[in-house]
């Protein structure tokens, strides 16, 4: 499997409506702020934390490749792709991966069955079988979905004061089946969340990569951040990294030794005696991609709020 995530130049996955101005904050001046930083360690703080609550489910979704997959089946569930039947099924994600370039069918299916298997899909009709089988997100699946959502406008609610937490938590139920097709149809158009720097591949692309770059940010020093060029965290173990994201020490060792070939990380001493340090290269790739979701979330939650809304148009009904 490739690390950089290529579409098709043809496809435009999602209804447009409205995404051209999901970044209601520019990147950039997001990025300057004084309170981006703090931000930016409360989601990696608030990331790990989270997958620890549903640890078995949170696992399906532990690469870049998983985590795109499962915007995309969500956003379908809640308005059909483009020429992509409507309802979620086996046959229909099959469609979905090959047509947004992200798996080949049989990698869907796998997907798809493993999400059926642990509960993260359930079937709309027992008496229904085979590919056409319809399935939905189940209620944890959405609530563990609206959490994410709820860390997201809280960090940028961190920003500037404002309310986008409180506004998100009241409604969510209605605000989701909103949002979630917008979000992932800007996610999907961003280049910079389809390919994100060399550093932040190099985890991205593993299973609980992406928790193992949220614990190494979640442990840098505060204080002394704005005062180095190396960040300190307070990791000191490959093994505890290993045990943290449920990967093998073999194998998270190999990815780490490879990010510091490449000058992302190291220890302050001796290694595994000592802390780990990540370059600032590593956490401005991090940050980054942060403040590229945060500005679609932004916008895509400034797009639902300035609609009509009503229990009506799209509220989810979780048995």
């Amino acid at each position: 499997m490739g690390q950089v995530i290529e579409f098709p130049a043809s496809v435009s996955p999602l209804p447009r409506e409205g995404s051209h101005d999901l970044s209601h904050r520019d990147v950039g001046e997001m990025t300057a702020l004084d309170t981006f930083p703090r931000a930016v360690f409360f989601l990696a703080s608030g990331m790990f934390e989270a997958h620890k609550m549903s640890p078995r489910k949170a696992a399906l979704f532990a690469t870049q490749q998983r985590w795109l997959l499962s915007h995309a089946a969500v956003a379908h569930y809640f308005k059909p792709f483009v020429s992509i039947e409507p309802g979620l099924s086996r046959r229909s994600f099959g469609l979905l991966g090959t047509f947004l370039g992200l798996a080949s069918r049989n990698t869907a299916y796998t997907f798809f069955d493993e999400s059926m298997k642990y509960g993260v899909i359930e079937p709309v009709d027992d008496r229904a079988t085979g590919h056409g089988r319809l399935a939905r997100p189940s209620s944890e699946s959405l609530y563990l979905l609206a959490l994410w959502y709820k860390l997201h406008f809280q960090a940028l609610d961190l920003l500037d004061g404002r309310r986008r937490y409180a506004q998100f938590s009241d409604q969510w139920e209605t605000l989701l089946p909103l949002i979630q097709p917008i979000v992932a149809s800007a996610l999907f158009l961003s280049a910079d969340v389809r390919a994100p720097g060399p550093l932040y591949r190099i985890f991205s692309w593993i299973d609980s990569g992406g928790w193992l770059m949220d614990r190494l940010v979640a442990g840098v020093d505060r204080e002394a951040f704005s005062r180095q060029g190396r960040c300190v965290t307070d990791v000191r173990s490959i093994a505890y990294l290993a045990r943290a994201t449920g990967l093998s020490s073999a194998h998270t060792s190999r990815k780490i030794s490879e990010a510091q070939s490449i000058g992302g990380l190291g220890w302050v001493g001796r290694p595994g005696h000592s802390p780990m340090w990540i370059s600032r290269d590593f956490y401005e790739e991090y940050a980054q991609f942060q403040a590229q979701k945060l500005a679609i979330l932004d916008g895509a939650l400034a797009n639902a709020l300035a609609g009509p809304l009503s229990v009506s148009q799209g509220a989810l009904h979780c048995e």
